[in-house]
């Protein structure tokens, strides 16, 4: 029973102390700690009785009892304390020293001035806090009494001689007896008092301000000398240093001289913080302006102030502010500073939620920047969560989301399952590449269906490539044409030497008398390829087997994910935006010779290496056209106001072969059969 009363109150603290790492921090020293049942970090000042002078363990007592009073977001937040006869326990939020932080930011490149202005604005609003609402001095403010969290965001401490303004007498030694170092900090009116009541404090606060820009104060002389701090705030701190006590601003006037057009803290990165404490009151026009522009500004914003203090008012906007898809640009750019585990943590979930919604912006935004994310997303949720919702898009009736989620297929392709993607997605891509009115949409289609090719099951793509290829060679629209030509090359490791010649061929010779020129050019340089691939085997009947080895081979594995990606961006990016104004439904069957073509550079050059005629093994030109496939450029197939060349064109062109030809050949002998 006794042994109960006995026991050590430190065991039953709620926190515990991790041995490494500690700061001095005045009479305090300061411990990086954690909760005991969550892990959740925490900071931890202790103040040893046994080590301290009784002035100082005064001082410990009385900014212990100061801490548990007073609350205000821009003063050290207190968790929790212990007091015992030993020791003394001041748990608050995790912070890092000031100087300490400097240090490190100096290490990375210095911290900036936006980051510095903020800071200081923090600094001199608390100090207006105690000076006007709560009628305290401070008494202690400088670099030691200054501590940074994990936004970047700095807090005043250092609450150990806090004393009342209103007269009362004070028990508490001076800063300067407990440390004398600190005496060249104290203004020069100190021994014999006058001016406002806050003119020792904005005194220390200028020189924070000089130690902030130039290092540790030599001596109190120091001061004279400006050395790093900027031109806007010159002014401002040369007030807070003047000699006469009674023209020292009070700590609100001077935050309004500095918040002034042209001021030091009247800058984007101040406006956004202060409209970031402010958002829960704002007007929903309001949100939605300021996180449109927040985009711009994140890249220059500090890296820990964007994890920090960023992310979390984003996802909460989501969550409970109906912010909508104005948040998703400047979240996808904080997600860049997260880790992969951070990333799961607190934006896939937001994601995943984020595609149930019925809002047309927010699904069209997801869809364009699904590349930034996807590779967070694992196989169960794009299955069960995401899938479902996407696959709505293709049969939206607006022709922007139709498209956005055919091209969403590239990324989402090797992460679905065997019912979704050989059941599910080939059904719609069936319909939308025999039904929908939009020809840049059934083109894109067919572009995509040839890149999961891969993807698909080896029954699937004997099945579905053949049939769905040979539909885009007889669309009205002549880019998907092109591209039902090219998606047969690109494929062509994929079909028997047997569907080569009994369907492939045959589907792609009525195309050399096709009205638009470029699907033309490539249905010749694919009937070429097929053409090789079926003489090499007729030279050598043995490298059958190895011309057909990929024809029943399983679906590819997801390791070439990022080569699509990069492909979606590149290749159809721009095709809706462009074509469907450019192509309207009611006039894509008018295929005649006077047809603005669509002209594709990459893709000609692309089939040229594919199918030259060689004696080489067949093999290296499979290879060619495999790798040259995620190098089309589809989005220039479909550019409709580049314009075809002219019929006359091609016929001088005819009429110059026949030329050579002639006089090739010489001249006709006399009695001599004419044989062309």
């Amino acid at each position: 029973m006794w042994s109960f009363f006995a026991r050590d109150p430190v065991k039953d603290f709620n926190y515990e102390i991790i041995p490494e790492n500690q700061d001095k921090s005045g009479i305090w020293t300061l411990h990086r700690g954690k909760r005991k049942t969550t892990a959740e970090p925490v900071s931890v000042f202790l103040y040893e009785v046994s080590q301290g002078t009784e002035e100082q363990t005064q001082l410990a007592k009385a900014a212990f009892k100061r801490m548990k009073t007073l609350r205000h977001p821009n003063i050290l937040s207190f968790v929790d304390g212990l007091e015992t006869e030993k020791s003394l326990y001041l748990v608050t939020e995790p912070v890092t020293p000031l100087a300490t932080h400097l240090k490190a930011q100096a290490e990375r490149g210095g911290s900036g001035d936006l980051e510095v202005s903020w800071g200081l604005h923090q600094i001199v609003k608390a100090l207006s806090f105690l000076v006007n609402d709560c009628h305290l001095l401070h008494n202690n403010v400088g670099m030691w009494a200054i501590f940074v969290d994990r936004a970047g965001e700095w807090k005043l401490g250092g609450l150990d001689h806090v004393t009342s303004d209103q007269g009362e007498p004070s028990s508490l030694p001076p800063a300067k007896v407990v440390n004398p170092d600190l005496e060249k900090y104290d203004p020069p009116e100190m021994n014999n008092s006058g001016g406002e009541k806050w003119s020792g404090d904005v005194w220390r606060l200028g020189c924070l301000i000089w130690e902030v820009f130039n290092g540790p104060l030599p001596r109190a002389s120091s001061l004279r000398s400006l050395g790093k701090i900027p031109k806007q705030l010159v002014p401002h701190y040369c007030e807070l240093v003047g000699a006469n006590p009674k023209a020292r601003p009070n700590p609100a006037r001077f935050l309004q001289n500095c918040r002034s057009s042209g001021g030091f803290m009247s800058n984007s990165f101040v406006e956004s913080n202060l409209f970031l404490e402010q958002i829960q009151i704002k007007e929903p026009s309001e949100k939605q302006q300021f996180f449109q522009d927040l985009s711009d500004n994140l890249d220059s914003f500090p890296e820990d102030f964007c994890k920090h203090k960023v992310l979390p008012q984003l996802l909460t906007a989501f969550e409970f502010g109906n912010a909508g898809a104005v948040v998703l640009t400047p979240l996808f750019k904080v997600g860049k500073y997260l880790s992969a585990e951070e990333y799961q943590q607190k934006i896939i979930p937001v994601i995943v939620k984020m595609f149930s919604s019925t809002d047309r912006a927010m699904r069209i935004r997801l869809l364009q920047q699904m590349e930034q994310f996807i590779q967070y997303l694992n196989e169960a949720a794009v299955n069960s969560q995401i899938f479902p919702h996407v696959v709505h898009g293709f049969t939206d009736t607006n022709p922007a989301i139709r498209e956005q989620t055919v091209k969403s297929m590239l990324l989402l392709a090797p992460k679905l399952n065997e019912s979704n993607l050989n059941q599910e997605l080939m059904r719609h891509f069936a319909r939308l590449q025999s039904r929908d009115d939009q020809g840049p949409i059934r083109c894109n289609t067919t572009v995509c269906l040839g890149k999961i090719a891969p993807y698909l099951n080896a029954g699937m793509r004997q099945r579905v490539l053949t049939s769905a290829f040979s539909r885009a060679t007889k669309d009205p629209f002549p880019a998907s044409r092109a591209a039902g030509v090219l998606g047969f090359a690109a494929t062509h490791h994929y079909y028997s030497m047997s569907e080569c010649a009994s369907r492939i061929l045959p589907t792609l010779c009525p195309l050399t008398m096709d009205p638009d020129k470029n699907v033309r050019d490539q249905a010749f340089k694919a009937i070429k390829c097929f053409l090789n691939k079926l003489e090499t085997v007729s030279d050598d009947p043995s490298k059958l087997a190895e011309m057909e080895k990929d024809v029943t081979s399983s679906a590819q594995a997801s390791g070439s994910a990022a080569t699509w990606a990069g492909w979606a961006v590149t290749g159809v990016s721009s095709l809706t935006s462009k074509l469907i104004r450019n192509a309207p439904a009611d006039t894509e069957g008018a295929r005649t010779e006077n047809t603005p073509s669509a002209q594709a550079p990459a893709a000609t050059g692309a089939t040229n290496a594919a199918c030259k005629e060689t004696s080489n093994v067949t093999e290296q030109t499979e290879e060619a056209v495999g790798d040259r496939w995620d190098d089309e450029d589809w989005g220039s197939l479909s550019k409709a106001e580049l314009a075809k060349k002219k019929r006359d064109e091609r016929r001088k062109e005819l009429e110059a072969k026949r030329a050579e030809r002639k006089a090739a050949k010489g001249p006709l002998k006399l009695g001599a059969r004419k044989l062309d």
